[in-house]
């Protein structure tokens, strides 16, 4: 391990620093240092729980492997750092070199603004992964590094639960920094409603508690727009007492023709961000060669915080439209994300592949927008076979909770939402296909945003593509943007933190 930690000085200068030569390294505090200070640094520095990959190590693969090979990052250096004050030192020793630092949990994250990191030191976080539920049974403190799986199942165990990410396979916190959608948020709203306070290693590696009392401009900052202010070592965060031992979920597949009244379903069930707070819905624009090889079908899924009969009135409406394949159960909550899909071993959770999101926050559902979407995305996999595996997006969350909270409480602008679609591309990596995401995305966008041209593209930050205004992630009203712009300025004057949907680009 020491010879590890020795050795990453020695990699850095050869795969980073242009400014050096064989006896000079970095210039730092007016003064040069040598390559055996830099090596002592290193050493002295950093725990001896630490681990440190570089890409001749067999670990480094699997720690800078990520859902969407399209927009990763370039990796030199791996840290995986034992304890916070570890995240704290790699950031300053990145500092030194003038080298770029990304922080990464579960590796979810698709924006193309990941791939402005340049030989990087990756910062991963999976060693920090404790949660520990507080005496009242109110809140838990945990690592920056757990996954929402580890949540689910560690709280549900103690009957208690909370928001978190609807896939199990991502991490904890990250979603929470954009925003954060899940199932429970008809409940208690947002993942970002949730924090209580934050332990946050800033660009310049210092160490700070953020919270309403501590730092509360950016608390107000990190809730929304996280991703550019710091890195999370540790959270705590609101839990609940578990409202139903067990969740209902339908399955249903219907074929093209049935669009128009399928939406039209659809909205009544939303009732203008009215759904029950018990009541999700998730549908699909996918291709299933069971059901038609050369039209794109509709997959509905419903998604109910308790049992069938309660369930019933709900599904009924889609039911009797006449789909073609049903299915349905019922299952404990931590079990939930297997039943449907988006488990840690579904396939949607599996990594290696390319993807890209093209999300659009909307009011209500158009039939006539959707058809023209639909129409688009048969032609494309039409023409782009290597598309065949993407989909389209349609997420019905209850939302009465998350818009009751004050918009200006957070840095999350788009709580008018009632409905958030995205046009999703997955695809074997590929160069040639890479080329042909943003002209098929934008026009799908183009198609949503037709449905309701009175109002602006809300672009949901963490699903975004990467090429989104400011204003489209972060809000338009121009006292929110200012006062994110301001907190660059006082808390990442370098934008060090600029790789993940920048504020400052």
């Amino acid at each position: 391990m020491r010879n590890l930690i020795v050795g990453i000085a020695l990699y850095i200068s050869l795969a980073f620093c242009a400014l050096c030569n064989a006896s000079t390294l970095i210039q730092r505090d007016s003064s040069v240092a040598s390559a055996g200070q830099v090596q002592r640094e290193f050493v002295r520095r950093l725990s001896t729980g630490t681990k440190v990959y570089f890409p001749f190590n067999a670990e480094f693969t699997n720690y800078t492997e990520r859902w969407s090979v399209a927009s990763a990052p370039e990796i030199a250096v791996v840290v995986v750092p034992a304890t916070a004050q570890d995240v704290a030192t790699t950031v300053k020793i990145a500092n030194a070199f003038g080298v770029p630092f990304f922080a990464m949990n579960r590796g979810h994250g698709s924006t193309i603004s990941q791939r402005n990191v340049r030989h990087g030191v990756e910062i991963n976080l999976r060693n920090l992964a404790s949660i520990n539920i507080a005496k009242d049974g109110m809140s838990a403190a945990m690592g920056g590094g757990v996954f929402v799986d580890e949540i689910i199942e560690t709280l549900d165990a103690k009957g208690k639960t909370t928001v978190t990410g609807s896939c199990a396979c991502v991490g904890g916190m990250g979603p929470a920094l954009g925003g954060g959608f899940g199932r429970y948020m008809g409940y208690w709203g947002l993942a970002a409603d949730q924090i209580i306070d934050l332990d946050v290693v800033l660009a310049d590696g210092s160490m700070t508690k953020v919270s309403a009392t501590s730092n509360p401009d950016l608390f107000w900052g990190m809730r929304g727009a996280g991703h550019n202010f710091g890195i999370v070592t540790q959270f705590r965060y609101k839990i609940y007492d578990r409202p139903t031992p067990t969740w209902f979920y339908s399955i249903m597949f219907f074929t093209n023709d049935k669009l128009e009244k399928f939406f039209e379903l659809l909205n009544n069930q939303v009732d203008n961000g009215n759904q029950p707070k018990e009541l999700t819905g998730y549908t699909l624009f996918l291709m299933n060669p069971e059901i038609s090889k050369t039209e794109p079908v509709i997959l509905y899924t419903i998604y109910y915080a308790g049992p069938v009969a309660a369930a019933e009135p709900y599904l009924a409406p889609f039911s009797k439209l006449g789909p073609v394949i049903a299915t349905s159960g019922t299952t404990s909550y931590p079990e939930f994300a297997n039943a449907v899909g988006s488990g840690v071993d579904s396939p949607v959770c599996q990594d290696g592949g390319s993807a890209a999101l093209f999300p659009t926050g909307l009011k209500t559902f158009n039939g006539t927008a959707n058809r023209a979407v639909w129409t688009l995305f048969k032609k494309m996999v039409t023409e782009q076979p290597g598309f065949q595996n993407s989909i389209v997006q349609f997420e019905n969350y209850p939302v009465q909770k998350m818009q009751s909270i004050d918009p200006a409480s957070t840095a999350y602008a788009h709580r008018d939402d009632n409905l958030l679609v995205s046009w999703t591309m997955i695809y074997t990596p590929s160069s040639a296909l890479d080329a042909l995401v943003p002209q098929y995305g934008h026009q799908a966008r183009a198609l949503f945003d037709a449905g309701e041209p009175q109002r602006p593209l809300n672009a949901y930050v963490n699903y975004a593509y990467g090429d989104e205004t400011v204003e489209q992630m972060y809000g338009y009203e121009p006292w929110r943007v200012q006062k994110l712009k301001s907190l660059k300025k006082r808390y990442d004057p370098q934008n060090r933190f600029r790789f993940y949907n920048p504020i400052v680009r």
